[in-house]
């Protein structure tokens, strides 16, 4: 291997190999607020990642059986090792006896995407069981208050998180899935800013880069570098808005009721859709899995109760105006704010 990195995801660490460069310098842009320095092999690591750029060594799995079928991959297990064949074109092994995930395929942007949904599946099962939890949400922040944006996947979170970096005082948690303990404090993960085509003319070249994905196409991706001075670690809560999309040119703000945030959460928190579950290693284990994830389920109930008890609940009708939403939303969130009582002299 010619090169590694060291990630501690709030606990969660694991050590990225990878002979093609490109794989890993993508691994560490979107996880650079996480990379640490490695000090010692002797350090405890959950995961040791190996990504090769070779033909996938079926005949490992050659014995393997009781596939598990998922939109992108068939999962295989043999004496406790999971192998996850993506149609032929990549295969990657979990042994998780050794503590290792290799990951080999000819094509550089499916290393990549495989490697980087292992790490979300795996640190998202790490999250849950450390009371901290994903939402599906945009969240930014205005003097160390937290406002959480929940719109379905496409919905737009991550192109109104970059509007909304246009303004000096917001600052990033993550534009897609930040972390809520169970006392509905918000923790940053911030990974990549992914913009679909046809923003390249508003992002300089040298600020993104173009991945192709499995099934969704082509994605660019916003380098952390270009807003990690702008990332901070964590959030009290103070608003959250449900959103939706209109073909009107405005933005429209309303309150929005609790039962309303809950029934929001539970499909952005609670249930996770939207969120990347990897449910080809959770289901793989049995009916005792459904059970602990019955457990999960109360856990971020509790989180999402707590979070929604600590803010003040809105409707956010975005407007086919980029930039009048963003404006819109930004004076909202500083005017609620600055009224807040923990704000007040």
């Amino acid at each position: 291997m010619s090169d590694s990195c060291f990630l501690d995801i709030y606990g969660y660490r694991a050590l990225v190999a990878s002979a093609p460069v490109s794989v890993l310098s993508g691994i560490r842009e979107d996880f650079a607020f996480f990379e640490k320095q490695w000090t010692s092999s002797a350090e405890s690591v959950a995961v040791r990642i190996e990504i090769f750029q070779t033909e996938p060594p079926y005949d490992r799995a050659q014995h393997a059986s009781a596939p598990v079928f998922t939109p992108r991959n068939v999962s295989f297990r043999s004496d406790g090792t999971t192998f996850l064949d993506y149609s032929g074109r990549a295969l990657g092994i979990h042994d998780p006896q050794k503590q290792t995930f290799q990951v080999y395929s000819l094509n550089a942007d499916l290393l990549y995407e495989v490697t980087y949904l292992f790490l979300l599946s795996q640190t998202g099962e790490f999250f849950d069981a450390h009371d901290r939890h994903r939402v599906h949400a945009l969240c930014v922040s205005i003097a160390s208050k937290a406002a959480l944006v929940l719109l379905p996947m496409g919905g737009g979170k991550s192109t109104l998180g970059s509007q909304l970096l246009r303004f000096p005082d917001i600052k990033l948690l993550s534009d897609d899935s930040p972390l809520i303990d169970g006392n509905g404090k918000v923790w940053a993960f911030p990974l990549r800013i992914g913009l679909l085509p046809g923003f390249e003319g508003t992002i300089p070249p040298e600020q993104f880069r173009k991945v192709e994905r499995m099934e969704f196409g082509p994605k660019l991706l916003m380098r952390y570098a270009c807003f990690a001075d702008r990332v901070i670690p964590d959030a009290e809560p103070c608003l959250l808005f449900l959103g939706s999309r209109s073909l009107r040119a405005a933005c429209e703000i309303s309150r929005a009721s609790k039962s309303a945030a809950l029934h929001s959460m539970a499909i952005n928190c609670i249930i996770g859709i939207g969120l990347f579950q990897g449910m080809e290693f959770v289901f793989q284990r049995g009916w005792m899995e459904v059970f602990r994830k019955a457990v999960t389920a109360l856990s971020r109930l509790r989180a999402s109760f707590r979070l929604i008890a600590r803010s003040e609940v809105y409707n956010l009708t975005l407007g086919r105006d980029l930039e009048l939403n963003a404006q819109t939303l930004v004076e909202f969130i500083r005017r609620q704010v600055s009224e807040s009582p923990s704000n007040r002299p």
